[in-house]
């Protein structure tokens, strides 16, 4: 009995709801920026190497049905794919980032009335003027 109090408390902890969420927004996330790199970057990349499909670049080691060959052309669009998905997540974190900074120096510190310097919220006397608060 303990392990699905347990199980049930796991579950319904906000980290895990939104662990779930994130998952399913990547994945979308995830088809829009393939999507992008097969169907929107790579065409032009392509005509400007003189018509190269990079989705067909391969190198065949034994001719068949189907052929065994190692496709780097896909691998190309993958390593792409990713960087693209990689800046995003950079942008996104740096810009949170940036928010939480602001609302942790708003919420830790204030103005002294006196002399204008920024102390501690707890602060009871100012460090700089020694006037009290």
């Amino acid at each position: 009995m303990t392990f699905l109090k347990d199980f049930k408390a796991f579950v319904s902890r906000g980290n895990v709801v939104d662990l779930a969420v994130a998952v399913v927004i990547g994945a979308a996330f995830g088809k829009v920026v393939n999507s992008f790199v097969n169907d929107i970057l790579m065409p032009p990349i392509g005509i400007l190497l003189n018509g190269i499909d990079f989705s067909e670049l391969a190198v065949v080691l034994k001719q068949g049905d189907p052929p065994v060959a190692i496709q780097y052309g896909v691998f190309i669009n993958t390593i792409i794919s990713f960087l693209i998905i990689a800046f995003s997540v950079f942008l996104v974190i740096k810009f949170l980032s940036k928010l939480h900074k602001k609302e942790e120096v708003a919420s830790t510190s204030k103005d002294c009335p006196e002399c204008c310097m920024s102390i501690p919220t707890a602060a009871k006397k100012c460090g700089h003027c020694g006037s009290t608060q």
